[in-house]
């Protein structure tokens, strides 16, 4: 019937929008919902919007005329790059990777070209360049946005759930909490009460900035943005990944270990980084650590610690990565704000790593060393595993040598015993990994001496019990990742799943 009427009176396009929803044939306009619908309501496909990065870079696409909005200002640091300043319109020329080409003409007409780093665009008149819209966000992340004390009561935003591939979330900080409500989608209809209904996400906004939500607060203003990390050093290191000492400066050191000490740094003395420098270059073998990090220069996940460069040329050498402030999830969640979250967050903190270990899984990659202490926090703790890969091309023999090195009690017993790592192996550390979150960085096996928990846990078949205050389902999935055989235990994919669904976001 709606087809009908387009083609009769299609002067009419927008009434008949309004009663039928928008077109199938609109293209980038159409929106479509749940199980039968390709796009997620903002002119994506599910595969648009969640697709990673391929092995290989794209080749640039060329767009006609597609215009963006500047979110934020950014100042260029060489020629390749173009300075803009937040609200300024962007014509992009071509898009590809973390860098993209694009003009700007200013108030005078002169037209400036130059590389731009996309995640501080929003396309001009869509959902994504509204204030209040934040794009992928855990429930965590929300509540981190909107307590900050520059938010008061009524702040808000939209995000894309992480416990739902298509689904919204309308976040809202009411009397010192922050209140979540499912924004439902059903056939072209946007809703959080079965009634009213609205075309489009917008629409619903608008509607609850004048009328009360529930039990909260009238919508008012956006919640306020904070400036996202570059994934990239610049243009120019994007397929580089030997770079010079000299060009990065060392400021404070952040912590050590038996391979490397790490310190906070800049590149150029303007890009904040991390520098981590290994102690024993001979423990290297040159050519399988160049392979492996061309390898983790490509993997492209908001979990996982983006690998910007290294400098081996002499030693020793170093690689450098983005800096996380929080610092790793062991000290962490030691520290008076990691004692202060709740069980939710926390179990929110460990669906995050097993979504980057579910990325390595898909991609082949085995961590080796999964643990608490290479789990870096940032900000609206959002936490990004680090050293994955590292461990392959390490070939000291520590996990024989020295029993003091080999951490036993993250250890899988088929990898402490027969050297078998795997994408299981990595499960089994995960096990306990979720074990030191959910007693805020407490230690595994209590009173049990390294040497002891291989036995302990082969000979006796001994587990840990639950700790205090961890819910049943918790300590369920623990116990599902100490199965004693491999392939029995979950894979990440599992694992995200079942933690997310604990969340009920």
């Amino acid at each position: 019937m709606g087809e009908c009427l387009r083609k009769t009176c299609p002067c009419l396009k927008t009434l008949w929008d309004r009663i039928y929803g928008p077109s199938p044939t609109d293209g980038e306009n159409s929106v479509k919902a749940d199980s039968d619908c390709a796009s997620d309501g903002l002119g994506h496909t599910e595969a648009d919007r969640y697709g990673q990065p391929a092995s290989a870079p794209l080749p640039p696409q060329r767009t006609a005329a597609a215009l963006y909005t500047a979110l934020w200002d950014f100042e260029s640091r060489d020629g390749q790059e173009l300075s803009f300043k937040a609200g300024d319109m962007l014509e992009i020329v071509s898009s590809s990777g973390d860098w993209w080409s694009a003009k700007k003409i200013d108030s005078h007409g002169r037209v400036a070209t130059g590389f731009v780093p996309f995640n501080y665009l929003a396309r001009a008149e869509s959902v994504e360049s509204q204030p209040w819209f934040f794009g992928k966000l855990s429930r965590v992340e929300a509540l981190n946005h909107l307590m900050s004390a520059e938010n008061d009561n009524g702040s808000f935003l939209v995000r894309i759930s992480e416990t739902d591939s298509m689904g919204f979330v309308l976040s809202v900080k009411s009397q010192a909490k922050v209140k979540h409500f499912k924004i439902f989608n059903t056939c072209n209809q946007f809703y959080v009460d079965p009634s009213p209904q609205f075309s489009s996400v917008l629409e619903l906004v608008e509607y609850y900035q004048t009328h009360r939500l529930a039990t909260s607060d009238l919508l008012r203003n956006p919640c306020i943005r904070k400036r996202p990390q570059l994934e990239v050093l610049s243009p120019s290191t994007v397929d580089e990944w030997e770079l010079p000492k000299e060009q990065f400066t060392l400021e404070k050191m952040l912590g050590g270990g038996h391979f490397a000490d790490v310190y906070s740094g800049r590149w150029k003395n303007h890009t904040k980084v991390a520098i981590k420098i290994l102690k024993n270059n001979d423990a290297l073998v040159q050519k399988d650590f160049q392979l492996e990090v061309q390898i983790m220069k490509r993997f492209r996940h908001r979990h996982l610690i983006s690998l910007f460069a290294v400098c081996t040329s002499s030693a020793p050498f170093y690689i450098i990565t983005e800096l996380i402030e929080k610092g790793d999830l062991l000290n962490f969640l030691k520290s008076p704000e990691g004692g202060a979250l709740d069980m939710e967050s926390l179990i929110d903190m460990a669906a995050q790593v097993a979504d980057g270990m579910a990325y390595l899984e898909a991609h082949n990659s085995i961590h080796r060393d999964l643990a608490a202490r290479n789990v870096l926090v940032g900000e609206g703790y959002v936490c990004k595993i680090a050293d994955f890969g590292l461990a392959r091309v390490i070939k000291e023999p520590v996990y024989i040598s020295d029993d003091k090195k080999i951490p036993y009690k993250w250890t899988a017993p088929e990898a402490i015993g027969h050297g078998r790592y795997s994408g299981k192996s990595d499960v089994w550390s995960f096990g306990i990994l979720l074990y030191e979150t959910v007693t805020y960085g407490a230690v595994p096996y209590p009173g049990v001496r390294n040497c002891d928990v291989y036995h302990l846990v082969t000979r006796d078949n001994f587990r840990m019990p639950s700790p205090p205050h961890c819910p049943q389902v918790i300590y369920n999935i623990m116990r599902s990742c100490w199965r004693a055989e491999p392939e029995d235990r979950p894979t990440f994919k599992i694992l995200r799943h079942e933690l997310e669904n604990y969340q009920d976001d």
